[in-house]
């Protein structure tokens, strides 16, 4: 089979690899579809070594067509759509077990990172417990988007307790920023957008943002005070990576708010008396989601002649009450309305068919000049 690989210095290469086998407790993906992620940049931009040549990608969203011998049926079945959590573990310590395997003690594999072969190519071999079922209703596109990026944005507004009632400020509108700026309004909260893309600020207030803020005409922190009486905002989630939003994130948090810096890498300059200790802040990291996640709550196009799933974190003992699907997420109220995601992001790359694998150009992935 044909795998896209990264091979660092901006350079991509298609390189034939033998077709996986399971092992004992694997699975083989059919890929439908692989999305392009922001950490997937670090591998492309990388120094080239010339000795690293392993399929990229981290968001799998596929069909289960071979099992591993010792794979029962509560496991997996031949044909079922599926995303995967894109981390395996130990399985046994406490992380792994609650779900959080990429925490894991003995040291996480991350899929599509050159510890194991990622989704960029026509077949993935997966450990059967990383898999996250995809409802018919949901298509392997929105799942791919599911499988990181904006289940990662969904699992931070958990982290974060948002309520209806409160204002969230979200650092950055990429694909995760602009998925926080949708759910936190569908969530009923008011959500300020910072931003520099004029095009991406615009995305955002289509998305349901109250306001949008460009912090390279105007003093971010200062603007969200003004939009907030003076005060700061509840909640805010920071997904830009840039030092300077990290500062300002956590400076236009309110009294006794919360930030959530949810981008890798990058460093960040606080004072903490003031910026923190003297006004009671909560800083904290997320990082992705936790893999008991189910995907099930319904959503509508904006046009309503598309029905979506929305990304909702549920466990599986809701799941088997058959609560009504329209259900509240937070203590307030929550109706998740998930529009399009090919929609979102018209200046992204959006996921990959791989059966356009073979003889795909650099440039057709949306790599020329990243």
């Amino acid at each position: 089979m044909i795998g896209i690989t990264f091979l660092g210095d901006r350079q991509v290469e298609l390189r034939e690899f033998v077709d996986p086998t399971p092992g004992p407790r694997d699975v083989i993906l059919e890929i439908k579809a692989s999305g392009m992620c922001g950490t997937d940049l670090h591998a492309y931009r990388r120094e080239f070594t010339g000795t690293e040549h392993f399929i990229a990608g981290h968001e799998p969203c596929g069909v289960v067509v071979e099992l591993g011998k010792h794979v029962t049926e509560s496991d997996a079945k031949i044909c079922d759509r599926v995303m995967v959590h894109h981390y395996d573990g130990c399985g046994i310590c406490r992380h792994c077990e609650s779900g959080w395997s990429q925490l894991c003690d003995e040291g996480p594999i991350t899929y599509g990172s050159g510890q194991g072969h990622g989704a960029h190519a026509h077949y993935m071999c997966v450990a059967s417990h990383t898999l996250v079922p995809l409802l018919d209703d949901l298509s392997f596109l929105t799942g791919a988007a599911i499988s990181c990026g904006t289940g990662t944005a969904y699992g931070a507004l958990k982290r974060i307790g948002l309520e209806g009632d409160e204002t969230l400020a979200v650092f950055g509108q990429g694909p995760v920023g602009l998925s926080t700026t949708q759910f936190g309004a569908a969530m009923g909260a008011r959500v300020i957008a910072v931003e520099t893309s004029p095009e991406r600020r615009e995305l955002a207030l289509e998305k349901g943002a109250h306001a949008v803020i460009d912090p390279t005409e105007v003093d971010p922190v200062t603007a969200i005070q003004e939009l907030t009486h003076g005060e700061g905002a509840h909640k805010v989630i920071e997904t830009a990576g840039v030092a300077q939003a990290r500062t300002a994130a956590v400076k236009g948090t309110r009294k006794w708010g919360t930030a959530c810096f949810v981008a890798s890498g990058g460093q960040v300059t606080l004072d903490v008396g003031p910026d923190l200790t003297f006004r009671q802040v909560t800083v904290l990291g997320h990082w992705t989601f936790q893999r008991t996640a189910r995907l099930i709550a319904r959503a509508s196009s904006r046009t309503g002649r598309s029905t979506w799933i929305a990304c909702l974190h549920m466990s599986s003992s809701w799941i088997r009450r058959k609560r009504p699907i329209n259900c509240s997420i937070s203590r307030r109220r929550a109706r998740v309305c998930l529009y399009r995601l090919e929609e979102s992001y018209p200046s992204i790359p959006h996921p990959i068919s791989t059966r356009d694998c073979c003889g795909i150009a650099p440039t057709a992935l949306g790599l020329r000049g990243i």
